[in-house]
């Protein structure tokens, strides 16, 4: 099992980006909230979780150790598998996952895409007592942070796309930002907050 990976960055596409290992490139999908700190050369440790299917190898990287543990924690829910389980992740900050499940506000929790009402009621359900050790939630995120994206605009549609909204809706929701920021991460940021607010 593969616990943790330290190397350059040299790809970047939302979700996921290659980390050059002494010359060996590891694919590593991420949650927005590590993409989102995450720059080309850029040398990083990423907390790894590594998925063995018959077809594929797969590498889940975090930042945060806490977002590693939470990402197992969400694998242990009844009907979500690793791509739910980061989507979750991408389209809400730890702290508010953990108060909207604590709180079993099935509602917020179904304004994630793929996070239909009979999942979030599991979620509540299987994870509301596991989660009480994160109530001290990670550190805060709000300061801004510089991505090596050429289009930030295009970036954050695409990580959108990603997360599973429609094309039409990541448009509409980063065209009515676009003119206030002119960083990828807090227009992504902003533009999540804004679809999950409708």
């Amino acid at each position: 099992m593969i616990g943790s990976l330290t190397g350059q960055v040299t790809f970047l596409s939302a979700p996921q980006l290659i980390l050059d290992v002494h010359g060996i490139g590891y694919e590593v999908e991420t949650p927005l909230s590590t993409f989102c700190q995450l720059s080309m050369q850029q040398t990083v440790t990423l907390w790894t979780h590594q998925v063995v299917r018959e077809d594929a190898h797969l590498l889940y990287g975090f930042i945060d150790l806490q977002d590693k543990n939470l990402f197992r924690l969400l694998l242990k829910a009844n009907g979500v598998g690793p791509k739910l389980a980061l989507a979750i992740l991408s389209g809400m900050s730890a702290p508010m996952l953990i108060q909207s499940i604590d709180m079993q506000d099935i509602s917020t929790l179904t304004r994630i895409p793929g996070v239909g009402k009979k999942t979030a009621e599991r979620l509540v359900i299987e994870l509301r007592d596991r989660l009480s050790s994160f109530a001290a939630a990670r550190a805060d995120q709000s300061q801004p942070i510089t991505l090596g994206a050429p289009s930030p605009v295009a970036e954050a549609e695409a990580a959108l796309i990603s997360l599973g909204y429609k094309p039409l809706e990541a448009q509409r929701a980063v065209d009515a930002l676009k003119g206030e920021f002119t960083e990828t991460a807090d227009l992504l940021r902003a533009a999540l907050k804004s679809m999950l607010k409708t």
